[in-house]
Order: C-alpha cells, then structure tokens, then sequence
C-alpha cells in the first residue's frame, strides 16, 4: 500500500467534483475547489475522520468495501477505480456494475448533431441518453420508466409496435441474436451485479427465443452498418448506422444519418421538426 500516492490520488479526485455533480447544495462559500472531505465520507457512507487519515496518509488499509464506496462517491472510471485499488494494494476484483454515468462532453456531443440520431447505451442495452431527433425516429425515452428504456428487453418482450418489433427496424432479428451474445459477454464482466443476474433471468423467464439464443454461449455479435426505422408518421426510414465505444465507460454512442439527398434524409429533417413539437406539447 502507497499510502502517499493513495492521499493524493484521493485528494485530486475529490477537487474535481462539483457539489452539483454529486447531487449536493453548493452551500456557503467554498475555500477549495470541490466537495468537502466530510462530503466524500457521507457519499462513500466512511466516518469524515477516517477519510481525512486517508488523505494524510495515517490511515490503515482500506477494505474492499471502503474502496467501493470511494470509487461510488469520487465517480470514477474503471480504469480509476483500477489504479484506486492498487494504490491500496488491494488487487480490483470483477466490476460493480455497468456504468450508468455520461459524461458532459457526450452527452454535448449528442446535441451538436442536429441532422443525425443519436443515443448513448450500457453494456446491458439501456438508453441512457438520447437527443431529440433520437427521441422522435424511436420514441421519447422521457416518458418511459428506466426499465423499459432497455432495448434487449423491448425487442424480446416487447412492447410491439402495430406487431412490429422494436420500432419496426428491418434488423430485428439479427438485432436480437447479437443483443443476446453481447449481454453474455457483459454478464462475465460483471458477475456480482444483481440488475445484470435480474435482466438476464427475466430474458430466460420470458422469451424461449432468448433462452435459445443464451444456450449457444456464442459472444461474437456482428455489426450492422444500415437499417430501417417503419416510423409510424413519415414511413420508411433508412439510415447508416455508426457505433463509437466511450473509452472508461463500456458504454457505446450509437448514430444514425441517412445519405446525403435521400428521402431518408428528408425524413429524418421531417422528424427533427415533429419531434420537437411532440416533446415540447409532453413537457
């Protein structure tokens, strides 16, 4: 254990959040940039004492558990959470859980793509974050539950649209198969995480297609580069589809763009307009 690199490892992670970023009151003013050690310790649920030896390097080992909550607190990428662990001599085990947290500069670049759709998605297949013309090719994720928002489990368990499943794309089929491969490669990356155990167990229950699918044990999921949306409004859409990983973050932008000069194109424009009208008359 490196108790000095360990306090300042610490100590620079913590000046970097916000108090907004943590979901805490700015508060009075602020001597130091950051939250508070007594912030960080209620966060990782440690006593302020303790968390403060930590950044003097006095404290004794952290466990595990301790790890796991700075790491929670702190928000910190896997590979941090890596380094964390090692500075603590306390070799990482298999990852939490997938991670639900997008960053700023994504979630940004998702709205300075105006004439694409585009979305952000887990290693479990969840919509994390979309922009408007995403919202109107598919459907306005705002108004949907988070569990709901999980496209493994749409296109297995529906809903259906007008019998037509997920949104009616030309893919689903394949879309099914290399869901179900990729979320075996993702239920190995994350052993331990119940909400990965839970989708995956409800899959099973509830779609003989999936369990088929899961008996394989294939993990080698195929790119698809064009589809079609049957978008109830303006018809037929047909876009190129373009996947980029978020480095630290096993998570995935999805974008979709119709050739320039296209009926697609015009329709995707079509939508950028009838979008927006329907999500400002929902909000």
């Amino acid at each position: 254990m490196d108790r000095r690199e360990l306090a300042d490892f610490l100590r620079s992670r913590r000046e970097r959040i916000t108090p907004a970023d943590a979901g805490l009151p700015a508060g009075p003013r602020r001597r130091t940039p950051g939250l508070r050690r007594e912030e960080v310790a209620q966060l990782a649920f440690i006593s302020t004492e303790y968390y403060t030896r930590l950044e003097q390097a006095r404290a004794p080992r952290p466990s595990r558990e301790v790890l796991a909550g700075l790491a929670r607190a702190l928000r910190l990428t896997d590979a941090e959470r890596d380094h964390l662990h090692h500075l603590a001599g306390a070799p990482p085990g298999p990852l939490p859980g997938p991670s639900r947290e997008v960053r700023q500069s994504i979630l940004d670049l998702l709205h300075r793509l105006p004439q694409a759709a585009a979305t952000v998605m887990s290693a479990t297949f969840e919509v994390l974050a979309w922009n408007d013309l995403a919202a109107a090719l598919m459907e306005d994720f705002s108004a949907l539950p988070r569990r709901d928002r999980n496209l493994v489990r749409r296109v297995f368990l529906g809903p259906h649209r007008d019998g037509r499943r997920l949104y009616g794309v030309s893919d689903a089929d394949a879309f099914a198969r290399n869901s179900a491969q990729r979320l075996r490669a993702t239920a190995a990356r994350y052993p331990d995480d119940p909400e990965v155990t839970e989708l995956v167990d409800e899959l099973l229950a509830g779609s003989e297609e999936f369990a088929r699918l899961w008996a394989s044990h294939d993990v080698c999921a195929e790119p698809t580069l064009c589809k079609t949306f049957q978008h109830p409004l303006v018809g037929p859409v047909t876009v190129n589809c373009d996947v980029l990983a978020i480095t630290g973050q096993d998570q995935q932008v999805v974008i979709y763009t119709a050739d320039p000069g296209s009926p697609s194109e015009e329709a995707l424009r079509l939508l950028s307009v009838i979008g927006t009208q329907r999500m400002d008359v929902a909000r």
